[in-house]
């Protein structure tokens, strides 16, 4: 797995709990993981069940093996003070010109600059190294914006190095754009098995190598488990076996000595449900043969019935683990 991992996926995928349960099961063997948030959404504390997170790098988790998960969200303001302090050296100007409401006025007009904030802060944490020379995080997870606008978000420093042609701005841009065209970076894309979200995933991919960075795994979110194996469908598809089934339901005890119909009356919503089942495998089974066909590894996990908390993202990081990603 590369050291940089950036997850992003069409709303509604869960692609914040696919980067927090991708983050913890790379948090293994002693491994520490950054798991970083860019929307100001903090959905990772929501996971985590934890406290609203402050701009600083923060462990939230332990990870099986003795691993450590720790998080950051950026905020845009902070990070630019923080560009403005490296570069130029502004110090106490940089906090007065906040205090002025500059630093928003230039986030909020300038949504190109926040892009430039949000990935420099994130590839300086993947580039930082200690004393010894040795990297300060051994994986930085980033949940990332949707994957309609995901590839502009990652390729921003471009255009700004083709802007800014010389000093230090430039010279950033351009150590951002190195890191995340190299091997160190990954881009994961998360599905589910729709039309909408996976015709998404397919165009994201495609935009994504046009422009040169680098594709990863396609995740596919929320699987639920096959109920009836493919005999069963047939017989739904073809020929339903009413009679046996009735009789199957009465030798259950379902409604079999009942009068007024008894069992039989359980036949047509059961069987109706069995029809708008076979429907939907049908499509889902349709959309994961498009996924396969973009030739990239893929991951299923499991939709969680009694919903997603602390206890089901340790799961889904286990089932991560088992599938190959760490």
């Amino acid at each position: 797995m590369s050291r940089f991992q950036v997850v992003s996926g069409k709303g509604g995928t869960g692609k914040t709990t696919v980067a927090a349960a991708l983050a913890l099961a790379l948090a293994t063997a002693g491994k520490r993981t950054l798991l970083v948030e860019v929307e100001g959404r903090q959905g990772i504390a929501q996971l985590f069940e934890t406290a609203p997170l402050p701009y600083e790098e923060r462990k939230i988790a332990v990870a099986p093996g003795g691993g450590e998960v720790f998080a950051l969200a950026i905020d845009p303001e902070l990070a630019l003070l923080d560009y403005l302090q490296m570069f130029y050296k502004l110090g106490g100007a940089g906090r007065a010109l906040r205090k002025l409401g500059a630093i928003d006025f230039a986030t909020t007009i300038a949504p190109g600059l926040r892009d430039v904030l949000l990935t420099g802060k994130t590839c300086e944490a993947v580039r930082r190294k200690d004393k010894a020379g040795r990297y300060a995080y051994d994986h930085v997870v980033m949940d990332a914006p949707p994957t309609g606008r995901i590839t502009r978000f990652l390729g921003v420093n471009e255009e700004v190095a083709g802007l800014a042609k010389v000093g230090p701005i430039h010279h950033q841009a351009q150590a951002v754009m190195r890191t995340l065209k190299s091997r160190d970076t990954a881009v994961h894309l998360v599905s589910l098995l729709e039309e909408m979200p996976v015709q998404e995933t397919v165009d994201g991919i495609t935009e994504l190598r046009a422009a040169k960075l680098p594709v990863g795994r396609v995740m596919v979110n929320m699987v639920r488990p096959e109920v009836l194996d493919e005999a069963a469908l047939r017989r739904v598809r073809e020929t339903p076996p009413r009679a046996a089934l009735a009789k199957s339901l009465s030798a259950a005890g379902l409604g079999g000595a009942r009068r007024g119909g008894g069992a039989e009356r359980l036949v047509t919503p059961l069987l109706e449900q069995a029809g708008e089942y076979a429907e939907r495998f049908a499509l889902e089974s349709g959309q994961r043969e498009v996924l396969a066909g973009l030739d990239l590894p893929l991951h299923e996990l499991p939709f969680l019935a009694g919903g997603l908390d602390l206890a089901g993202l340790y799961r889904l990081a286990k089932i991560l683990r088992k599938q190959g990603v760490a």
